[in-house]
């Protein structure tokens, strides 16, 4: 889950979930400077092997050309998309059953249209953890996320020797690929900036998780993915960041959520300390109580992050992905 905030009767509140309105906390206003001949000459012009694909949420399918062959790296898969209501005004009520549509998620594996190499946890939310387990026995892809994040899948049966712990600052190279873990934030909301089902499972994996509040925070990573000709994209799976972590990682692509209204001048800074990249494509930013078949519909925080990222890197193109589209690079 991105950005959430808690109602007095404890429903999760899309009035939080990637921020309050289109627009807000999100940094508009042009800072000085612009892209620089420097930045143009260092980043790749032709084909980089790269393929983006979004499965709605911040669920992102990188595929890598290796060879003859490719790679293949899940970010926050969350096919299934139980129903919650996350963005209705009542909210979702924290005690929505968690649920795993196997048969969704082995139509498109045995169909050979899903595998993955790596799996790539940037929270513990259920809109973003709920079906790796599943995913990771099918796939026998190597999960990466924190302690937190492996112990909550080790109580859904993630496979042991599949797990592979990240704090951030991780930076492993792999066949045609490269993977950096970077420490982040999670998306924080409401008067006090709080972030919803905040916590850790530290040490010990708890009991299984039954309901959405079960799946905890637990610790915010940031990804950049890179291939061995140095095209890159960075995945924030929440709308909040740590700059000094992103510092000189100047992507290709930014994939940013919506929201970021307590965050100070989110997308400027953002940009700026990314060095404005050429890519920016939102992610996150669908109402996922709707089918992965039917078109993304916007929660309403779209248009706001398309302004802030006009304003602050007018030569960055803002690129719209729908559900289950593909683009390469």
């Amino acid at each position: 889950m991105g950005t959430t905030s808690v109602d007095r009767s404890g429903k999760v509140g899309r009035r939080g979930l990637l921020g309050a309105a289109a627009g807000i906390g999100l940094g508009l206003g042009v800072p000085g400077g612009s892209v620089t001949a420097k930045e143009g000459a260092s980043r790749r012009t032709g084909a980089a092997g790269m393929t983006l694909r979004w499965w709605g949420n911040n669920s992102w399918e990188i595929r890598i050309a290796v060879g003859e062959g490719e790679r293949t790296i899940l970010i926050d898969p969350w096919l299934t998309r139980f129903h919650t209501r996350t963005y209705a005004p009542e909210g979702a009520d924290p005690r929505t059953p968690i649920s795993v549509d196997t048969a969704l998620i082995d139509r498109y594996v045995d169909s050979g249209e899903l595998r993955a190499d790596h799996i790539l946890v940037t929270h513990g939310h259920y809109d973003h953890i709920t079906d790796v387990p599943y995913l990771a026995r099918r796939t026998g892809a190597t999960v990466m996320g924190t302690e937190t994040h492996l112990n909550l899948m080790r109580a859904m049966g993630a496979p042991e020797d599949q797990l592979a712990i990240a704090t951030g600052g991780e930076y492993l190279s792999f066949d045609g690929y490269s993977i950096r873990a970077l420490r982040s934030l999670h998306s924080a909301t409401g008067p006090r900036a709080q972030v919803a089902f905040a916590g850790t499972r530290p040490a010990v994996p708890p009991a299984e998780p039954r309901v959405i509040e079960d799946l905890v925070e637990g610790g915010t990573l940031a990804f950049q993915v890179s291939t061995d000709d140095g095209f890159s994209v960075v995945n924030l799976g929440g709308s909040n960041y740590v700059e000094a972590e992103l510092a000189g990682s100047r992507p290709d692509i930014v994939m940013i959520p919506p929201g970021g209204a307590s965050v100070h001048k989110y997308v400027r800074r953002l940009l700026d300390i990314l060095d404005r990249p050429r890519y920016v494509i939102p992610t996150h930013w669908d109402d996922f109580d709707y089918p992965l078949d039917e078109p993304a519909r916007d929660w309403g925080g779209l248009t706001g992050l398309r302004q802030a990222v006009e304003a602050a890197s007018p030569r960055s193109r803002f690129t719209v992905l729908d559900h289950l589209e593909s683009r390469t690079w």
